[in-house]
């Protein structure tokens, strides 16, 4: 566990722009992950940071749900960066899930053992591959209830070190950086674990 005092740094870090909080975040550690679910804003944080390095590990949980223009935005992404991409799946098939659970027709107990089976056992799998210090991720303020306790920096309950780079940038700001470098945004993204957008899919409660 890397041992800082978040409530000073965030402090500070409030100041520093996205790639400045990137840079000095990158030297923390040798054992660092991206994760992306290649959502609306993805290329924002893979730019970003593969600018810095290349050779970082990008984890991407694919729950085996996504629309077909989130595959194919994937794909892109990952030669257009040249992304160092892990992909982690769902040990048993989407055909046995949706069998077994009654997919769509999920509620209570069902819906949270279909988000463990789809999303977080694959991410509780990356996670002991990947043994990370520093764990960056692309949640911003104003997302989730649980999201708007969080900081630029943050810690998992397994002692993780999060980096936010963009935690308080607006949907505008993020826009902008898309722009400025041409980049796609995924518009057509659906997170099955989630459904609605104000809801969590259970990774950032790890």
């Amino acid at each position: 566990m890397i041992a800082l005092n978040l409530n000073h740094l965030n402090k500070v870090l409030r100041r520093k722009t996205p790639q400045e909080i990137i840079a000095w975040a990158i030297m923390l550690s040798n054992k660092k992950i991206i994760t992306t679910s290649f959502g609306n804003y993805s290329s924002v944080l893979l730019h970003a940071i593969s600018k810095k390095d290349q050779d970082i590990d990008v984890v991407w949980c694919d729950t085996g749900y996504n629309t077909q223009e989130t595959y194919a935005h994937a794909q892109n992404l990952i030669h257009k960066l040249k992304l160092n991409i892990h992909i982690y799946k769902p040990l048993q098939s989407k055909a046995v899930t949706d069998t077994v659970l009654s997919f769509p027709k999920l509620e209570g107990y069902e819906y949270d053992k279909f988000k463990d089976i789809v999303k977080l056992d694959p991410f509780r799998r990356a996670l002991e591959t990947h043994n990370p210090e520093v764990w960056f991720t692309n949640i911003r303020s104003g997302q989730t209830k649980h999201r708007n306790t969080l900081d630029i920096l943050s810690y998992s309950k397994d002692g993780i070190l999060k980096v936010s780079p963009f935690y308080y940038c607006s949907d505008q700001d993020l826009d902008n950086y898309l722009k400025k470098y041409n980049l796609p945004k995924n518009e057509a993204y659906f997170d099955v674990t989630k459904v609605l957008k104000h809801k969590e899919c259970g990774i950032h409660f790890q």
